[in-house]
């Protein structure tokens, strides 16, 4: 597979395209600032008569992402909507009424549950758990879950990860997410459901939303999906039957000798490795 060239901008791919799914963490924010490029190059994009749903694995709805957007300087100009794998999250549980969930993961993620019909309580009497991320990403590693993951897995409980993300960025720093755990659950045997990137839910919902806004369905060739994870949104666009844009500057940076000179040789072994080639690449998204 021959290395990608580099995209200037998305303003060569525009043409192309009626609607765009585009990540949140690694692409519009770091977790501590914004990057005022890529909600112009959106803005953009909508000003020419595109539309954007942001599509991101947080495990919380989407209007919590809209406040978190809003305090770190992301205009509401940059996109239409938010899906997350939290939204999902709701629906699988929702569909469950009256069942007993083990919270795994920190109280800020909480307003998953908020308004269900369904009781949180200790691990020795749920149903079956939710895993929103680490209860402490700042120190904790998925290794310190592995007693609790073997008595999940004594009580055949199975797992509803609500956020599949491996690691994310928080400003210089790679942190562990839910999908971590959800992943070390696995190959203990654990029964896991992702309700988030790369599986099929979360674009089915994002798709919908995009026909929503715009009146009718549009044709999956005029759909790109934008991220910075080959594991999550590349795969994720490739099974959905949509092009990506892989923007190198997000968690694969250090992977690729940097965010400001990726090498792209390096990025094809990757891509080639699990068969994949995105339609495009960018450092970060410009227009």
């Amino acid at each position: 597979m021959n290395a990608p060239a580099l995209t200037p901008g998305l303003s060569v791919l525009a043409p192309h395209y009626d609607a765009l799914l585009c990540d949140v963490w690694g692409v519009l924010h770091n977790g501590l600032a914004s990057f005022p490029e890529t909600s112009e190059a959106l803005t953009r994009f909508r000003q020419g008569g595109g539309t954007v749903v942001l599509i991101s694995n947080a495990p919380r709805p989407g209007v919590g992402v809209g406040r978190i957007l809003d305090r770190l300087g992301v205009p509401r100009s940059a996109y239409d909507d938010i899906v997350t794998s939290g939204d999902v999250t709701r629906g699988q549980i929702a569909a469950r009424p009256g069942a007993t969930v083990f919270h795994v993961g920190p109280p800020r993620d909480l307003p998953i549950f908020s308004g269900l019909d369904t009781t949180l309580g200790p691990l020795a009497t749920a149903d079956y758990v939710v895993c929103s991320g680490l209860f402490d990403d700042e120190t904790e590693t998925p290794d310190d879950y592995r007693a609790m993951l073997d008595e999940m897995r004594a009580r055949g409980l199975d797992l509803l990860c609500a956020n599949p993300d491996l690691v994310v960025e928080r400003g210089d720093r790679l942190i562990y997410c839910a999908g971590a755990i959800a992943d070390l659950y696995a190959t203990l045997g654990g029964e896991v459901t992702f309700a988030g990137k790369p599986h099929g839910p979360i674009y089915d919902r994002a798709l919908e939303r995009v026909a929503a806004l715009r009146g009718a369905p549009v044709p999956l060739a005029r759909v790109l999906a934008v991220g910075d994870s080959v594991r999550t949104d590349v795969t994720g666009a490739a099974r959905a039957g949509v092009d990506c844009l892989f923007v190198t500057a997000g968690i694969h940076a250090e992977e690729l000798g940097g965010r400001e000179t990726p090498d792209l040789a390096v990025l094809a072994r990757i891509l080639a490795a699990d068969g994949l080639m995105p339609r495009a690449v960018m450092r970060r998204v410009v227009w």
